[in-house]
């Protein structure tokens, strides 16, 4: 018999404080008055990092496997079958929409792209027009995938386990090629661990799967002379807008959402692969192992898609580099009675904002839909200056507050892998609030601007995440502020905030229909 550990958060902060007390100690109090003194450091990021004690840098963070050397690989009981959406049985069309591409729409409706090319008669698939009537052909499908499960869910979202990793300490111990990367990212020149850390925070991925898939495809982590192939795109998506660690890492972190969160919404029912090949889920495969089969997905053709999804692939990797990875799993990483905390709108009482942007990715478009979108008072289109405030929606220490973006942890703690978080993104650099500040609900975070990430006009975007989980602002515990309910339509960015019988609907612009206040 294969025992495995579920680590609670309390057994979580328990391993930690055992390991390294001094990480406790760092985590600042809040102020007995909502008055604060402003660090020097504009991030977290900027402030040399807490080091974690000799013997876990030694160890990486490793804790003793409860795996039997030897014995059979047998992840977690397959959980029930999970519905799925049914494959369709019949061709369809689709009329074009401005900004939609042949990819993406092949994506959507579970077809290679050479299927889609051949069903119309296209030589080009960049040349579409808007209005354009498109045969979808129905799937020709490959037998049903593995159900075998690749890693826990907490061992793919920035989840509490992760706080144990010293990136800095584990890549200089394994001596290889990261050791001494650097790449020029927004302006800053970045090293390795600089640039694993900024996308684990902000896609919310666990850092050690990040480093897995890295040694997996390239040998960057123990191997000082990786192929040259491999220095431009070390995961091996070949892109002119994906140069470098950096950008292949977010295409990465992106494309593990996807997988992750679609199968959470219960959006997919089969993978396209590089090839073309259509492959039905397993459905009792759970959201993380979703998420891997979704990267490689991405990346292969079928017989190297079964390869890197079995026990001998990034598996393997994986339990080489960290140990077992169901020994790391925190279940469930989202309790089935998860309550949102009292949150407020993010703007002044008496102020009327308009609602811009119903439930949509919290970061890039393979998240969640955990994002929803304000815009400050005014007439002016674009993205133009605003002097209305932006305002905590609750009490919380402000994590990081860089490149537009600002995080504050509501349960105080210090770590943004635990318990409730909230982004707000497009806050303009220009009277922000700084790392270490501790806010009251309606304290002043900065202004709306368009800074950080894109944006077509002035806004703040804000989402949440528990335990490093986004959290969908229509979803099972739905965003609530002042009362006001969010709701979608199935429609990214189209939805409703309804209080008190009265609704506002989302809409991009000034428009009498989405002006809100509280």
């Amino acid at each position: 018999m294969i025992l495995r550990r579920h680590w609670t958060i309390g057994l979580v902060f328990a391993a930690v404080t055992a390991l390294n007390a001094s990480l406790a100690a760092c985590v600042r109090p809040a102020p007995d008055s909502p008055a604060w003194n402003p660090p020097a450091a504009d991030s977290a990021a900027d402030r040399p990092p807490v080091s974690m004690s000799t013997a876990t840098a030694t160890a990486s963070f490793r804790l003793p496997s409860t795996r039997v050397p030897g014995a059979p690989i047998l992840t977690p009981t397959p959980d029930a079958p999970r519905f799925l959406p049914t494959p369709r049985s019949g061709p369809e069309t689709y009329v074009v929409q401005a900004g939609d591409t042949l990819g993406a729409i092949s994506l959507r409706y579970g077809v290679s792209l050479e299927a889609m090319m051949q069903a119309n008669g296209l030589n080009n698939p960049n040349l579409l027009s808007v209005g354009q009537e498109l045969k979808i052909p129905v799937p020709t499908p490959q037998a049903t995938g593995p159900s075998f499960k690749i890693i826990p869910d907490s061992e793919l979202v920035y989840a509490p386990m992760s706080i144990l990793l010293d990136l800095e300490t584990f890549i200089r111990s394994k001596g290889g090629y990261l050791v001494s990367y650097e790449q020029d990212v927004d302006g800053e020149t970045l090293n390795a661990a600089q640039i694993i850390r900024r996308v684990a925070q902000n896609y919310s991925v666990n850092p050690r799967l990040l480093l897995v898939v890295l040694e997996y495809r390239s040998g960057w982590l123990t191997n000082p002379n990786p192929n040259p192939s491999t220095l431009d795109a070390p995961l091996g998506f070949n892109s002119h807008l994906h140069i470098g660690l950096y950008r292949q890492l977010t295409w990465a972190a992106n494309a593990l959402n996807q997988g992750y969160y679609r199968w959470r919404a219960g959006a997919v029912s089969e993978w396209v692969l590089a090839d073309g090949s259509v492959v039905p889920v397993d459905p009792s495969i759970n959201a993380g192992t979703a998420g891997v089969q979704n990267l490689f997905a991405q990346l292969d053709a079928y017989p190297a898609w079964l390869r890197d999804v079995s026990p001998n692939g990034l598996f393997a990797a994986y339990s080489r580099l960290f140990g077992f990875p169901f020994d790391l799993a925190i279940e469930p990483l989202v309790p089935p009675d998860l309550i949102q905390p009292r949150m407020q709108l993010p703007f002044g009482s008496g102020e009327i904002w308009a609602f811009t942007g119903g439930p949509h990715g919290g970061w890039d478009g393979g998240s969640a839909w955990a994002g929803l979108d304000f815009a400050p008072p005014g007439e002016a289109q674009g993205c133009v200056a605003s002097d209305a405030w932006v305002i905590a929606v609750a009490d919380g220490l402000i994590l990081r507050a860089h490149n537009g973006a600002v995080v504050q942890d509501l349960d105080g703690d210090g770590y943004e892998q635990t318990g409730w978080t909230v982004l707000y993104m497009h806050i303009e650099s220009r009277q922000r609030v700084r790392a270490g500040a501790y806010l009251r609900a309606g304290e002043r975070i900065g202004h709306a601007s368009c800074e950080g990430g894109l944006s077509n006009g002035t806004h703040v975007h804000i989402a949440r995440r528990f335990n490093g989980e986004w959290i969908p602002a229509d979803g099972a515990v739905p965003f609530v502020l002042d009362g006001w309910l969010s709701s979608g339509t199935g429609v990214e960015y189209d939805g409703y905030l309804t209080r008190n019988g009265v609704t506002v609907e989302a809409f991009n612009g000034n428009n009498p229909i989405n002006q809100i206040q509280r």
